[in-house]
């Protein structure tokens, strides 16, 4: 009998124990502060950009091979950006709604980014305005032009 109170009490401490469980460990963090620091990230590893959403401009009554002609001096200009490090991050919207794609540049202040957007063909000819809106995000971003050209095939600019 008392055995068996032994083992009874052994089993339910057991139980008691899973159905508490100690606290996780803390996450290794990996923080490479020299990277943070390159990257120009505050101490979450975020920094400030501007994010700019394209939109169909006021003058789409362009032929269709001055539309060709502005969209591949459009994408020359994203390469351009990218190359020179001001632009971190640009695509196309997937759907047909009221925003065309989302630029992401390494920059500041709302001004800076309007300078930067002046200086696409596309938006010069009013066949693209860029909604420009301040944005906190991973300084990370820094990171992916480098590494998308790693699995790059060929430029925007050679694929028109």
């Amino acid at each position: 009998m008392r055995r068996a109170r032994s083992l009874a009490l052994l089993f339910v401490a057991s139980c008691a124990a899973r159905a508490t469980p100690a606290a996780p460990p803390a996450p290794a963090t990996g923080y490479d502060a020299a990277l943070a620091q390159r990257l120009g990230g505050d101490e979450f590893g975020m920094k400030a950009y501007v994010v700019a959403f394209l939109k169909a401009g006021p003058n789409r009554d362009q032929s269709p091979e001055e539309a060709k002609a502005l969209m591949a001096g459009h994408l020359a200009n994203i390469e351009r950006m990218a190359n020179e490090g001001s632009l971190v991050l640009a695509g196309p919207f997937l759907d047909d709604g009221a925003y065309a794609g989302i630029y992401v540049f390494a920059v500041k202040t709302i001004e800076e980014a309007a300078a930067l957007t002046a200086t696409d063909p596309a938006i010069q000819a009013g066949r693209l305005e860029m909604e420009l809106h301040p944005w906190y995000g991973s300084a990370a971003l820094g990171e992916l032009t480098p590494l998308h050209r790693r699995i790059q095939r060929t430029s925007i600019t050679a694929a028109q």
